[in-house]
């Protein structure tokens, strides 16, 4: 994969020292930089915690024979990406035709695209990335109308091999997919009548059918993974001796899926696939309150730990119980929940103490801090940060210290969105 601490840190690198505009990635960490060089506000990866869950995963997927592709749109980083597959991951998903471009130009061989691939210009390009034999390509197809789409764009073209394709089953209420596993069976006797597509098994998401970990929510995902493996038996007789997927499991049901999974037949052939993709920074709230392995939870059994941390600065005390800090909407990620504040320290080289306070409302470039004993002006606050997934777009480059205490940095995340 490519290496991106040869890239060039630029001015455009916000967060970054200045003295290091100019310099290579590695360059700049051959210096031994600290975390207080940098500007604020920052997004901050704990080493120690990233190594700590990939770990945790991979084990945990090998204990139950289970592959992993991990979801790669969480991050957009291949520095990320080569922890997850140097651990034992199948490959990377993805979610669009343009992440698979980038990604294999990134230096990916094994994705899968966790979508329809129906546009007839990247459906050219994967051609011709086909032509590869060690590019492994899986992506999803919904409906007879999908399966024609994808066939009058690759029609006349010089295609090396058939795509391989899973069926998505969806359920009323969800996202994409299949609305039932009658229709399914028609998305996949169109794929195996294709000569430029051929049918390689099941797909689904049971994350957009629940939200949280309430009974009826549990059940609703239980209910439509054994449908899914119901519909991959269904498919026997269509399928060819070639590999085969039945693939689901995001970050928040995922012992769920191979709970459920552990009651299917194995015929060796058969890729039995997690795409969780959050696990490796964790977070400190969405997943920290809904993932099976919250840190926070009984202390039995394997856990993930929280490596996502937001820092920023205090610029104003405007009034009594307010601090402003200089991180906002643009900053810190916002939608499944505001950034709670969790240490203070007088500068990033100082020590870190536990604060009491809360998040209120956030601007573009503010976060309003509630805090029960003032902050001063100039000082440092550091964030606990919900969903990842809205974290990573917003940097292009992400220092990852040895632990957050320690404040020395070991390596410079670059994101590709």
């Amino acid at each position: 994969m490519t290496n991106a601490t040869d890239e060039l840190l630029t001015a455009r690198d916000k967060g970054i020292p200045a003295r290091a505009v100019g310099m290579t990635a590695s360059a700049f960490l051959a210096t031994a930089p600290r975390l207080d060089e940098f500007w604020t506000p920052l997004v901050v990866l704990d080493d120690t915690a990233m190594r700590a869950n990939v770990a945790t995963m991979a084990a945990w997927c090998t204990q139950r024979g289970l592959e992993i592709m991990p979801h790669g749109k969480t991050t957009m980083a291949p520095a990320l990406w080569k922890r997850q597959t140097d651990a034992g991951a199948l490959g990377i998903t993805l979610a669009t035709m343009g992440q698979v471009r980038t990604g294999r130009n990134l230096g990916l061989d094994s994705i899968m695209l966790a979508n329809s691939a129906v546009d007839p210009r990247s459906l050219a390009w994967l051609a011709g990335e086909l032509a590869d034999p060690d590019f492994r390509f899986v992506c999803w197809a919904d409906s007879v109308a999908t399966v024609d789409a994808m066939e009058r764009a690759l029609h006349g073209l010089d295609l090396p091999r058939p795509i391989d394709v899973c069926v998505e089953l969806g359920a009323a209420g969800g996202r994409t997919g299949a609305r039932s596993i009658e229709e399914a069976l028609s998305v996949a006797q169109r794929l195996a009548a294709s000569d430029a597509l051929r049918l390689a098994g099941v797909a689904g998401y049971e994350g957009s059918l629940a939200h949280d970990r309430s009974p009826e929510a549990l059940a609703a995902v239980r209910a439509y993974l054994q449908a899914q493996l119901e519909l991959h038996r269904a498919l026997g007789p269509l399928y060819d001796d070639g590999e085969l997927y039945v693939t689901a499991g995001g970050s928040a049901y995922f012992e769920i899926v191979a709970d459920v999974w552990a009651g299917a037949e194995r015929d060796g052939r058969t890729r039995f696939t997690l795409r969780s993709g959050a696990y490796i920074v964790h977070d400190d709230g969405f997943y920290r309150g809904i993932s099976p392995f919250d840190e926070g939870g009984t202390g039995q059994g394997p856990h993930f730990v929280n490596a996502m941390h937001g820092i920023a600065r205090v610029v104003s005390s405007p009034e009594p119980g307010l601090a402003l800090v200089d991180a906002g909407k643009r900053d810190f990620p916002y939608d499944e929940g505001l950034p709670i504040p969790r240490a203070a320290a007088d500068e990033l080289a100082g020590s870190w103490h536990p604060v009491d306070a809360a998040v209120s409302a956030m601007n573009d470039q503010h976060s309003y801090v509630r805090p029960a004993e003032p902050l001063a002006v100039g000082s440092i606050v550091r964030f606990g940060l919900s969903h990842p997934c809205t974290a990573f777009d917003k940097w292009r480059v992400l220092p990852v210290v040895d632990s957050v205490e320690s404040g020395v940095v070991i390596d410079l995340i670059r994101t590709w969105f």
